[in-house]
């Protein structure tokens, strides 16, 4: 019995001596974030809480690429098609969609946000773009101006050519400006390319009527406008929710914006923005969620103010300046995608004929 209980000690010894020989077991290394490239145009904007939300909640972490303006960025992931820059695209519109879709560019996702899009936004059928914010180019003009020149501000397109408005209005370069295009596409949906008087006959009573045009936005709407840069035109091509800015940015000091908003039949017209996967991503599962991200109320109630556009999810809910001062027009003036793919650029070279030369 004792050499039996000698042998069992021996035995236990060993058997300790050889646990601790052993190696420990390894502990799993945590996978890092994966890396998510968003690739859009300049004018792109979001909170970074609302983009620490999603990096948190999918372990990924969001590269930012801005490449110029709608038409350059999807250039480049044009170009690049054979080797993607990015894995998500934000920033095309319906006046670059069918261009978009005809470059096979984009892979379909029909995520389970569009349940809360209206349909009249979403226009590709196969999902390969889906809509994400909406907003209007609209004629704005100072409030002020008219009431001291005792004039009535316009009320349409029509009103622009009067001659008691010559000289008052400023438009942007349709060839290098995304609103001088839209302004354009409003002019060609309002009074068409033919009858008695059609879009080319109303810019040739601009040009007589003294309009100034500018190479972009910023020169219209902060250098010549006569209530933002000074300058001498009351009458500008911006958005209709640039009343609503006005009054946000003024951080108080104003409690009504100076502008108003130029809201007759066909006298605007709807920018849609569209986000897509991109072919050859290699975190297709990150891209599908980051579009269903992209659709949710958290992402789309902060659009409005930071890129003053409308979320277009008809769930989220508008800020306060939004109900208050930024104004949707009943009837913008409507060009199709497959229209505009078309004729974009017989549109702008025949309006340079007629405005410029």
């Amino acid at each position: 019995m004792k050499k039996q209980m000698c042998l069992l000690l021996v035995l236990v010894t060993m058997m300790g001596m050889a646990a601790a020989c052993r190696p420990a077991a390894a502990t799993p290394t945590p996978t890092g974030p994966r890396t998510l490239v968003l690739m859009s145009h300049d004018s792109f904007a979001v909170s970074e809480s609302v983009i620490a939300e999603f990096e948190t909640a999918h372990n990924a972490k969001l590269q930012f690429l801005p490449s110029g303006d709608a038409g350059s960025a999807l250039n480049k992931a044009i170009l690049s098609k054979e080797n993607p820059l990015a894995d998500v695209f934000f920033g095309v519109d319906n006046t670059f969609l069918s261009r978009a879709l005809q470059a096979d560019i984009f892979e379909p996702y029909k995520s389970q946000g569009l349940e809360n899009i209206p349909d009249e936004l979403e226009l590709d059928s196969e999902y390969r773009l889906v809509p994400v914010d909406y907003g209007d180019v609209c004629l704005n003009y100072d409030k002020a101006y008219f009431e001291e020149k005792g004039l009535t501000p316009p009320q349409n397109l029509e009103d622009l050519t009067k001659p008691e408005l010559k000289g008052l209005t400023v438009v942007e370069n349709p060839a290098t400006s995304s609103p001088g295009l839209a302004f354009l596409l409003a002019t060609i949906g309002h009074f068409g390319e033919s009858g008695d008087y059609n879009y080319l006959d109303f810019w040739r009573d601009m040009r007589a009527n003294d309009v100034l045009v500018t190479e972009g936005w910023e020169d219209a709407y902060w250098g010549q406008s006569t209530w933002a840069g000074g300058g001498e035109r009351p009458i500008v091509v911006s958005y209709a929710t640039s009343p609503a800015a006005e009054v946000y940015f003024s951080e108080g000091k104003l409690s009504e914006p100076p502008t108003g908003n130029v809201l007759g039949d066909g006298a605007c017209f709807r920018q849609i923005e569209f986000a897509g996967i991109l072919k050859g991503t290699k975190n297709r599962d990150l891209a599908e969620a980051f579009i269903d991200f992209m659709l949710s109320k958290r992402f789309q109630e902060d659009i409005p103010l930071q890129m003053w556009v409308f979320p277009a999810n008809k769930q989220a809910a508008l800020p306060q300046v939004f109900l208050d001062f930024a104004q949707i027009p009943e009837h913008p003036a409507a060009v199709s995608p497959q229209e505009i793919a078309q004729k974009r650029e017989a549109w702008i070279e025949a309006w340079t004929e007629v405005v410029l030369r």
